[in-house]
């Protein structure tokens, strides 16, 4: 995974601009009979209104320490239960199937390869119910906004600056007072794919959080996929 602890104290200023979010994955969360997962809680951002909304307690996964401590923190202080656990997303591994798994704010680009990612598509098709659902979000990539942005020092929402590899579709984000971490936008199709040989199914693919119709302008994949209720995982016929 690429993410950088000196992101975690940052975390909160970089993450505001981001809060369409929290109500698309709180209806899906409202929407599910059964346990409920978030892969990359972060600080808790989406999952602490999540456990609010459902009244029912939201297994939290993250590989940042410091990340699993600001959520313990901010649920305790809203008063609601969160099952923390340090882990990677690539290993997830549950006791009990979830009714929805799902990963916000753009987390799966941090996996830098398809296996990474094949990964854990698999294990998340592994891990949810029959009918379960699988949610993410990710930015579609777009060239004119990394031409612009490319080697450019921003000051919001903290001092950072961006740089593109070209050749290893690679992003770059550098923070003034130290600290990288990176991203590997992927297209539509290789989403599909993901889905396809994890044995999974697209429900909805939105433009945004809103369930606008995604075309040929959207910025954002909004996808909803579902395990069907007799599947044959790609991973386990080899084995």
């Amino acid at each position: 995974m690429s993410w950088d602890e000196a992101f975690a104290d940052h975390y909160e200023e970089w993450s505001a601009s981001m809060t369409a979010d929290v109500a698309f994955y709180v209806e899906l969360a409202r929407e599910a009979n059964g346990p409920l997962v978030e892969l990359a809680i972060g600080n808790g951002r989406v999952a602490i209104p999540v456990a609010q909304a459902t009244g029912q307690r939201v297994v939290g996964i993250d590989s940042s320490p410091a990340m699993l401590a600001q959520a313990r923190a901010r649920a305790a202080k809203a008063g609601v239960q969160l099952d923390l656990r340090e882990g990677d997303m690539r290993d997830l591994a549950l006791e009990e199937p979830a009714a929805l798994i799902y990963c916000p704010f753009r987390a799966l680009l941090h996996l830098p390869t398809w296996a990474d990612r094949r990964r854990t598509f698999e294990r998340v098709a592994a891990s949810l119910r029959p009918e379960g659902r699988f949610a993410w979000n990710a930015f579609a990539f777009d060239h004119r906004i990394a031409a612009r942005l490319d080697g450019q020092h921003q000051e919001k929402p903290v001092p950072h600056t961006i740089q593109y590899s070209v050749g290893d579709n690679r992003i770059d984000i550098t923070l003034d007072g130290g600290g990288k971490s990176s991203l590997w936008p992927a297209t539509k199709n290789e989403w599909l794919g993901l889905l396809d040989v994890a044995g999974l199914q697209v429900e909805a693919l939105y433009g945004g959080f809103a369930h606008e119709p995604f075309a040929d302008d959207s910025q954002e994949y909004v996808f909803v996929a579902r395990r069907p209720r007799v599947t044959l995982l790609v991973s386990a016929a080899r084995s």
